[in-house]
């Protein structure tokens, strides 16, 4: 008797599986190869990856609390007045004496001009606060996400290059001063010539600097001296 088509092999065999060969591949009867995970590797880099970046607006809250106080202040204390005197009672004393100031001085008088001075000073230093970013402190870094912005505090960035500039062959001691668009370092060498040090120190902080990941890279500036004699 012949055995049936079509049934399952004995318990304990192994059957082989058919193989798709690329021809059929490429005529689509395999699996979709879309649908399949990518290998494993790095993920594409953004389109943001090394633009510039703007700096960290500064929340202002010591200022904006400051001016809040004084309006309110202010503010009440008309309040107050205006009640007063729609009560049937006399106005302050004070907003009649600065009535009667206002209305007799003259616009030259000395106290009038250091008054306008004093506000016309306030007011800028307010439309100051408004239009700069502040932060100083953070330099911001590239952007490799676009949902994600970092930065990197001045006294870190300092600090890390400051450990790269000691691991130099001469250099005793080292000084970093970080700011927006200039890192100044200041080094001491007891031992090798200064210039094949500085050499050393410009390639090895130019690396440093660039791998901080900063969207602006300040530009370097290295002294390097021998230190003073004691006594």
């Amino acid at each position: 008797m012949s055995e049936p088509q079509g049934t399952e092999p004995p318990e304990g065999t192994t059957q082989r599986l058919p193989v798709l060969g690329r021809q059929e591949t490429q005529n689509g009867d395999g699996p979709d190869p879309s649908g399949t995970p990518a290998a494993d590797g790095p993920p594409p880099a953004s389109r943001d990856e090394g633009g510039r970046v703007g700096r960290f607006w500064s929340a202002r809250r010591v200022p904006a609390g400051i001016v809040a106080l004084l309006l309110l202040g202010l503010a009440g204390l008309f309040l107050y007045d205006v009640v007063s005197v729609r009560a049937g009672r006399p106005g302050m004393h004070w907003r009649r004496a600065l009535a009667r100031q206002l209305a007799e001085r003259p616009l030259d008088d000395t106290w009038v001009l250091v008054g306008a001075g004093i506000a016309a000073a306030l007011g800028l230093w307010l439309l100051t606060l408004a239009v700069t970013p502040g932060l100083r402190a953070v330099l911001p870094m590239r952007r490799t996400h676009a949902d994600v912005r970092a930065g990197l505090h001045r006294d870190a960035a300092a600090t890390a290059l400051r450990d790269r500039a000691v691991e130099v062959a001469g250099v005793q001691s080292a000084g970093v001063r970080v700011r927006r668009r200039r890192a100044v370092v200041r080094a001491m060498s007891h031992f090798r010539e200064l210039d094949d040090v500085r050499t050393d120190l410009d390639a090895v902080l130019g690396d440093a600097v660039h791998g901080l990941g900063l969207s602006k890279p300040p530009s370097l500036s290295v002294r390097v001296r021998r230190p003073g004699r004691k006594g």
